[in-house]
């Protein structure tokens, strides 16, 4: 690998850490986009990381929520939002994702001289094994999607005898498909969303062929990283198949 070349793969890894946009050159060199998508992705999953150790750091764990039978669709991806382990075992644990993360990035960095396409394609096999091919956000999971989108909870209403609330969010901005409609509403049970309020921004993933979502995030802390894993996604899942 020449030295010009080792220096376009630390200029798309720069660019991907900076979000500085890319030139006209760049984007028609297929070769340093490839990185850059690969190092965009990289560069997301740090972020969302440095989010888990603020989060463990600044709030106190959740009280024990009491039983409930047969909860309404408790969704499977609801991993980041409603651990309750010790702030010291996490906050340590998250930490050293991101010193070896760190560790990693600027190692491609300096050694950018490998083939840009296939540690690209390596790069997106491991993160398709980490997250089982279906992890929020994934390019997978955005290609299998009917709906992602951001909104604001506009009306929070207690269903009568239940523990399902019904939420109306004004949408505002659309993932997949591009555009759709101003307002939504859905019914959801109170443990999926605890503590959500009118005027919450909130971030939703429906998967194809269902009409609810399988995921929520309430409030700008937990969106900004999957907006982040979202975006960086976003030209892979376009050209991927579900």
């Amino acid at each position: 690998m020449t030295a010009e070349n080792q220096g376009r793969g630390a200029d798309a890894l720069m660019a991907a850490i900076t979000g500085e946009p890319l030139s006209d050159e760049d984007r028609t060199d297929a070769a340093f986009m490839a990185e850059h998508r690969s190092a965009a992705a990289d560069v997301a999953l740090l972020r969302e990381q440095l989010g888990l150790i603020g989060h463990a750091l600044t709030e106190p764990p959740p009280p024990a929520p009491e039983p409930k039978p047969a909860p309404v669709r408790q969704p499977s991806h609801l991993r980041r939002r409603l651990f309750s382990v010790a702030f010291g075992g996490l906050a340590v644990a998250a930490a050293g994702s991101v010193l070896v993360g760190m560790g990693w990035l600027l190692t491609r960095a300096g050694g950018a001289g490998d083939d840009a396409g296939a540690d690209s394609a390596s790069d997106k096999s491991a993160s398709t094994q980490a997250s089982g091919g279906v992890d929020f956000g994934s390019p997978r999971y955005l290609a299998c999607s009917r709906l992602v989108a951001e909104g604001t909870a506009t009306a929070v209403e207690r269903l009568p005898g239940t523990t399902s609330l019904r939420v109306t969010l004004h949408m505002t901005r659309y993932y997949k498909p591009d555009r759709g409609e101003k307002d939504l509403t859905f019914e959801v049970d109170e443990s999926v969303v605890p503590g959500v309020r009118k005027g919450d921004p909130v971030l939703i993933g429906i998967p194809r062929g269902e009409r609810e979502p399988d995921f929520w995030a309430v409030g700008e802390q937990d969106i900004a990283p999957e907006r982040a894993w979202i975006t960086a996604s976003l030209p892979d899942a376009r050209e991927a198949g579900c």
